[in-house]
């Protein structure tokens, strides 16, 4: 069994959204355990709503909230008695193999570094989304956790994500691409130069080379190398590109009654396409390099999101990616 700490307080639709996702994953899963924090009693008027087995969904009481507009080093010290700052406890002390947040991502970063730790050998730790691609998903590191990264950490990312790719997704031998502004080796600023021959040596990854952010959607790489401000760009406009064209497309079947029935014919397909294209799927991102695996989603996360943050907790446990990390750069 997988224990997971669900912070049941962060984010925009919690709540409401966070216990719904929470029963969903042990619904879907016999292999996980969900302790949901947060005030007791307002969780427990939200699972009421549902029926589902009682031993797999454990309530912690956690009377404050950490703000997203709050510093988060100060939030941390401070308020102990948090949803976020207990959550990280209980991964920290092994009471619970993963925590799940759609709350302060500052809160989160600081948590995960000064609470449960840094692997000794990791120089600093990404935050790793999956991302939808035509051929099937790409491994995004970092998306926003250090913006003004080295040469040597990028390096770190690269490795870290290889191994997440190849035990998580099972992908063989994975392809890893730095993100730059053409496909020349000359070509970039001076981090992504620095870096580019430091990949290129390093015997541990399977390095193509540059990537330009036009070619991420067709698959290009299997992991993609940015550093924080370049990756969490590349994130929102592909999740705000996506969201336009989905409605684009809908409002473009509704325009006449020859497009209202070809609409009827191809919802089928088109539901199945679109889905496999929606970042909500794949779950949360990974903060990769610690001694125990915290989980980030998005703010504005519904229960599906939560539902496989908390499922893809499974896997890296088993995997034990902590540990074949550890192996690699401790």
């Amino acid at each position: 069994m997988v224990n997971v700490a669900v912070d049941a307080m962060g984010g925009d639709n919690a709540p409401v959204e966070t216990v719904k996702g929470a029963v969903e994953a042990v619904e879907k899963s016999g292999g996980v355990k969900v302790f949901l924090l947060g005030q007791q009693e307002v969780i427990r008027r939200e699972l009421a709503k549902y029926t589902f087995d009682q031993d797999r969904i454990e309530v912690v009481d956690a009377r404050e909230v950490i703000e997203t507009g709050e510093p988060p080093v100060t939030a941390i010290r401070r308020k102990k008695d948090s949803s976020i700052v207990k959550g990280m406890y209980m991964v920290k002390d092994g009471t619970c193999d993963a925590f799940v947040s759609a709350g302060s991502t500052g809160a989160v970063l600081v948590g995960g570094v000064t609470v449960v730790g840094r692997i000794r050998g990791v120089e600093r730790s990404p935050l790793a989304p999956l991302i939808p691609t035509e051929r099937g998903v790409s491994l995004l590191v970092d998306c926003g956790a250090n913006v003004d990264a080295r040469p040597s950490q990028l390096v770190q990312f690269a490795k870290m994500g290889s191994i997440y790719m190849k035990y998580v997704m099972g992908v063989d031998n994975p392809r890893v691409g730095i993100v730059n502004i053409g496909v020349e080796e000359e070509k970039g600023n001076a981090l992504v130069k620095e870096t580019y021959p430091l990949l290129k040596e390093c015997p541990d990854i399977r390095f193509i080379g540059n990537v330009e952010a036009r070619d991420i959607p067709a698959g290009a790489a299997d992991v993609i190398v940015c550093e924080a401000f370049v990756g969490n760009v590349i994130l929102k406009l592909y999740e705000g590109v996506g969201a336009t064209l989905i409605k684009k497309v809908k409002a473009g079947m509704m325009t006449s009654l020859r497009s209202k029935i070809g609409a009827l014919l191809v919802k089928p397909a088109l539901k199945t396409t679109l889905k496999a294209f929606d970042t909500k799927e794949y779950g949360g991102a990974p903060l990769l390099g610690l001694n125990g695996l915290v989980v980030k989603t998005h703010g504005s996360s519904e229960a599906v999101e939560i539902r496989n943050s908390i499922l893809q907790c499974i896997t890296f446990k088993e995997q034990d990616i902590s540990g074949k990390i550890r192996e690699k750069l401790g």
